[in-house]
């Protein structure tokens, strides 16, 4: 005997089957930890893809383990991304790769990313973060947007422009990281902290390029980094200023001989010299030697060293920001 089923009854069925369906599907879908891998033995085969599987505006944590392999593609981390960890396998086998540069079909320095991150609270450990563009113009490897960004124990490899740290009032911190390039390898107007890393020359050049706007008063500061250069280079200046206000500052740097003695370049501007932020303090090296810097560059007293131990001077644009 076949039961009646009523209308009533068969759409209470319907709507709690796809409700059942429903949750199932988010519960899948939404992970606290998401692996990729090239083998296709993860949940996805690309960082692109993996977007898919990360919730907007989320109020927890998620991970997402990267897999030994190289990634060669263009990687938009957006706005609504927070929150989240991004974690390679291993820093020199881990490789998120490009080769966009600027004078491809007129792309200008700002589309060639490797990685653009827009999101904000990200972290980022053991990757490697590469344009492998030739050296036919700037070729950016990460390009910044996003709030509280960290990188730890990663590498940033290319040539010009290898990182640019693309908006004001943010604030990024490089923690034990390899960064190389040839001109103006670290440039923008963020603040950014780099702290313990290798900071490696690979021609006669510039490394940083500031755009610090006026109305912030910390921008690039450089502690107990190293310094080093390829075999041929012997004239590298630590800065010049892309925008008047420029703020770079070295403290307790090991500079290498590749540092010329001048130090720092006024960007054929002369009035530059007037505005721009650049300091030095307890140094050693070849290349720290400050007897023939030039006269506009400020040389730091232990009382001014200080404000830059406290969090609250470093990132006082939003102090409760402590990484």
């Amino acid at each position: 005997m076949i039961a009646k089923v009523t209308m009533k009854a068969l759409c209470s069925f319907i709507i709690a089957l796809l409700c059942g369906v429903g949750s199932l599907s988010a519960a899948q879908q939404w992970k606290d930890t998401i692996v990729v891998a090239r083998d296709g033995t993860g949940d996805y085969r690309t960082l692109t893809e993996a977007m898919e599987g990360i919730r907007a505006f989320m109020d927890y944590k998620v991970t997402v383990l990267v897999k030994k392999g190289v990634y060669k593609e263009k990687v938009i981390l957006p706005s609504w991304l927070e929150n989240v960890d991004f974690i390679g396998e291993n820093v020199e086998n881990t490789i998120i790769t490009y080769d966009d540069h600027a004078n491809i079909n007129k792309m200008g320095t700002f589309r060639t990313y490797t990685l653009k991150v827009e999101g904000s609270s990200i972290t980022f450990k053991n990757l490697t973060i590469e344009n492998n563009a030739a050296r036919l113009g700037q070729a950016v490897a990460l390009h910044t947007e996003g709030d509280r960004l960290v990188f730890i124990n990663c590498r940033f490899l290319g040539n010009q422009d290898t990182i640019y740290t693309g908006a004001k009032g943010t604030r990024l911190c490089f923690l034990n990281c390899y960064i190389e390039g040839t001109t103006d390898f670290i440039f923008g107007p963020s603040t950014a902290l780099f702290h313990n890393c290798t900071i490696h020359s690979k021609a006669n050049s510039y490394i940083t390029a500031a755009s610090t706007p006026k109305d912030i008063e910390v921008g690039y500061v450089f502690k107990n980094c190293k310094l080093t250069a390829a075999p041929d280079v012997d004239k590298v200046y630590l800065g010049r200023p892309w925008r008047p206000y420029a703020a770079t500052v070295f403290i307790n740097c090991e500079m290498g001989k590749h540092i010329c003695p001048a130090g720092w370049d006024n960007w054929r501007n002369p009035e530059n010299e007037k505005t721009a932020r650049y300091a030095e303090y307890g140094n050693t090296g070849e290349g720290a030697d400050n007897t023939n810097r030039v006269k506009w560059v400020k040389q730091l007293t232990r009382k001014d060293v200080a404000k830059y131990e406290e969090p609250d001077y470093l990132f006082k644009i939003c102090s409760e920001w402590k990484p």
